[in-house]
């Protein structure tokens, strides 16, 4: 479900490309920790360090020039722009995480055993899809992908809880250098996939004015309302092919 809205500001469609772009660059994260998990490219290592590095800067900046564009703009233009500013603390934090998986994997004195790795690229996979649907859904101020994005957080959450059962209730003991950083990979795994379903909380926020993150747990939680544009301020975001 879409939304129109009129044209930004010059200082908010740049801090709003700029997250846009972030969006792409965790993605991008994803993509490449999946490649490293699975062919052990140096390549792939150095892309997801990279990416890193690029959401570190994207964050000092608009950390930098938010503060000056948000007295300048009215109310549902100061919306975007926190929204803006939630986006990218979040998507820093996903930057960091992946990195860190990369990090340990390459650090493991073993190569994956075959069921981790299967888990682990999984999960990539499932971040990657996530933070691609939040990009659209920003993009276009689209729901459904952020509705898509909430529900699949729970694949990652499903991934992460047969490693650990793996490694913690199967009688089959491994060493715990091993272990461990197994273990420590898929809970940032975890995280991360929390990180992306802040950011399709996000989306409901800024697109309809509520907040889904404290409704109750139940089916249909994550249903899209229907337009009403008297009761949804403006987001001040420019149509978009």
């Amino acid at each position: 479900m879409k939304r129109r809205s009129v044209a930004q500001p010059e200082s908010t469609k740049k801090l709003t490309g700029l997250v846009l772009q972030a969006c792409l660059v965790g993605k991008d994260a994803a993509f490449n920790l999946r490649d490293f998990i699975e062919n052990s490219s140096n390549m792939a290592f150095i892309a997801v360090k990279d990416c890193e590095k690029e959401l570190d800067r994207m964050e000092r900046r608009i950390d930098e020039e938010i503060t000056a564009a948000i007295t300048a703009v009215t109310e549902a233009e100061a919306r975007e722009l926190l929204a803006c500013l939630k986006f990218i603390i979040d998507l820093e934090r996903i930057g960091d995480l992946t990195y860190s998986v990369a990090q340990r994997l390459q650090n493991l004195t073993v190569r994956l055993l075959r069921d981790d790795a299967r888990d682990l690229i999984a999960m990539a996979e499932v971040l990657e899809k996530m933070l691609e649907a939040v990009h659209r859904g920003f993009l276009e101020r689209d729901l459904e992908p952020a509705a898509w994005v909430l529900q699949a957080d729970s694949q990652i959450d499903r991934a992460c809880q047969t490693v650990f059962r793996r490694h913690l209730e199967s009688r089959e003991r491994r060493r715990r250098d091993y272990s461990t950083p197994v273990l420590l990979m898929a809970q940032a795994f975890e995280r991360a996939g929390d990180h992306v379903k802040n950011l399709g909380e996000e989306l409901f926020h800024l697109v309809e004015g509520r907040s889904v993150r404290h409704e109750p747990k139940r089916p249909g939680r994550y249903r899209l309302e229907p337009a009403n544009p008297v009761a949804r301020p403006r987001t001040g975001a420019g149509d978009r092919d």
